[in-house]
């Protein structure tokens, strides 16, 4: 009806217009169908082609990434796409760390500091989704804020969680304080409920070649002891570098109980090219004794890429690759922008996977997603 109402106004309008002199002319209208009509050569079949080509080199799931992602969906061709749209209604989520606890997953995740309705701003905070096979997720909300923990008044960001003696520990920094960002310490019985350490930050690093700063925690168990991986700056505020402290295997995970080992110069620092001036967010498994640290190299959108070191004490550090072992994607990919910021999940019952976080947009949008790792000949590879 209507591609036949549309033709005879059409039709109306060149019968009037051929009569000229603005004289009404008698309409004598006729139906047809529009598949009868023929474009041929010219300026308007050529624009027509050039529409049809441009669309056909779109990859729908590009466009439809957000309508995917806000109904739990997953684009064709990637094993996990997740973001959290509740806090800016735009995907926003980075900085991922998985563990298993009591049945299921959880993903403990950064997200960003926003303005309610009521004018309140909140800083940055870290987002909590579940999961039961490791490819779909679901918001279930965020760790809780504590109006005693005035150290963190700014937000909190880059989580680590580790289960011991049936409780979650959860590791992460305090936010938008410059050189006094420091690493905090909390706990849980249900992994969504946290009570702060008391002796908060429990960490910052001591020496001369660092600016005093930590961020970005990592805590691993490894021969009798914990081991805490951070990231901090040099004394400019400049380049990025990893240090490394330790505490007794029956720590509280206390302040006190924390020495730093990387007192004189750092654990590890950009020495490659595609590094640039930042090395951060290592995540280590342990593999038949031997650790292996996945690392970002690059500030983030620089892009920001997934390297590997190996050590056999947890201190002195073995680049594996010269080159990214999980490069950011190719132009029009969900990942262009980067491939950043690695966690690392050992699974006991089954693949290994490694979480990093995403975009193509230079950081106004963030997802997370995962890879499959295998291990060929003691190294890492990127699975099927």
């Amino acid at each position: 009806m209507f591609k036949s109402l549309f033709c005879f106004v059409i039709l109306a309008g060149v019968s009037i217009i051929s009569e000229g002199q603005g004289v009404p002319a008698a309409l004598n209208a006729i139906t047809f169908s529009l598949h009868d009509v023929r474009l041929t050569d010219g300026p308007f079949k050529h624009a027509q082609d050039l529409n049809e080509k441009w669309l056909q080199e779109i990859d729908p799931d590009r466009l439809l990434i957000g309508c995917t992602t806000e109904a739990g969906l997953n684009p064709k061709g990637t094993k996990m796409m997740f973001g959290d749209t509740y806090r800016k209604g735009v995907p926003f989520s980075k900085d991922p760390h998985v563990i298993r606890f009591k049945g299921r997953f959880l993903m403990y995740y950064s997200v960003p500091g926003y303005t309610d309705q009521a004018g309140v701003v909140h800083g940055w905070g870290v987002g909590i989704a579940e999961s039961n096979d490791l490819v779909n997720w679901t918001r279930i909300g965020e760790v809780n804020t504590d109006p005693e923990a005035t150290y963190e008044a700014k937000g909190i960001a880059a989580p680590c969680a580790l289960v011991v003696k049936n409780k979650v520990h959860l590791f992460y920094q305090t936010y938008g304080n410059g050189t006094k960002d420091a690493i905090c310490h909390a706990w849980s019985s249900d992994g969504i409920s946290f009570t702060r350490n008391k002796t908060n930050p429990v960490f910052s690093p001591d020496g001369d070649w660092n600016c005093g700063r930590a961020i970005d925690a990592e805590v691993i168990p490894f021969k009798g002891k914990y081991y805490l991986y951070y990231a901090t700056r040099d004394p400019n505020f400049e380049i990025q570098m990893q240090g490394v402290a330790v505490a007794s295997g029956r720590t509280n995970f206390d302040k006190q109980d924390w020495t730093n080992l990387s007192k004189d110069f750092p654990m590890l620092k950009p020495e490659l090219p595609w590094e640039r001036d930042c090395i951060e967010a290592a995540s280590i498994i342990n593999k038949n004794g031997e650790l292996f640290m996945f690392y970002a190299g690059a500030n983030n959108n620089a892009p920001q890429q997934i390297g590997v070191a190996k050590s056999s004490d947890g201190v002195n550090w073995t680049r594996l690759f010269d080159q990214p072992f999980l490069a950011n994607g190719k132009p029009g990919e969900w990942n262009s922008s980067e491939s950043g910021h690695p966690h690392i999940y050992a699974n006991p019952k089954g693949d290994d996977y490694l979480f990093f976080q995403g975009n193509n947009d230079n950081g106004k949008t963030w997802f997370l997603s995962n890879v499959k790792i295998s291990w060929e000949n003691g190294r890492p590879a990127i699975g099927e």
